[in-house]
């Protein structure tokens, strides 16, 4: 049986008491620009330096990508690219509903060389489910199964499942100032 993402979140009263926030179903934003993906969007954190304590905290999913010292965090499930559904659509007619429902993801990709892109991030990518192949901007490629832990570092790189199942992977961006 497939996970099926969920998002719990605890607070505090204003007595300091620990509290239930949220326990709920995460729901799937798909886009015809990515066909067959499910982008599953659970926390993030404004840019700068994450507080916590007892105000009520709300999740900052946008932009997709945080600025530095922000966060994101999301489950990805990847569409074996054999079988995902081919692309239609006008190319600004794509571009436009990823940019409604996915702010700032399609911004770092490469119009020439698809899925390649480059962002200003420090990823934690787990793979959680199917295999799923990172490549660099060299060509150079590793396989992903479950358990696999990739940190990716701001370099250009684009997955591709190349397997018959989907894939799931679980991200954690952390918002990154480039130094060169």
């Amino acid at each position: 049986m497939p996970i099926q993402p969920r998002l719990i979140v605890t607070g505090r009263e204003p007595d300091g008491t620990s509290v239930f926030v949220t326990d709920r179903p995460a729901d799937p934003i798909s886009v015809a620009a990515i066909p067959g993906s499910e982008f599953y969007l659970m926390w993030g954190t404004e840019d700068g330096t994450a507080t916590v304590g007892t105000k009520p905290g709300q999740p900052a999913t946008f932009p997709f990508f945080p600025g530095a010292g922000g966060t994101r965090i999301l489950f990805l499930r990847w569409a074996p690219e054999s079988s995902a559904p081919e692309q239609l659509g006008d190319r600004a007619e794509l571009a436009a509903e990823a940019a409604e429902k996915l702010p700032g993801l399609m911004d770092v990709f490469e119009p020439d060389h698809p899925g390649m892109h480059t962002t200003d991030t420090v990823d934690y990518g787990i793979c959680l489910e199917g295999e799923l192949h990172l490549e660099l901007d060299d060509g150079k490629e590793v396989k992903l199964t479950p358990g696999a832990v990739v940190v990716q570092r701001g370099t250009r790189h684009a997955w591709h499942n190349r397997s018959d199942r989907p894939a799931l992977m679980c991200y954690v961006l952390i918002g990154a100032e480039r130094d060169s």
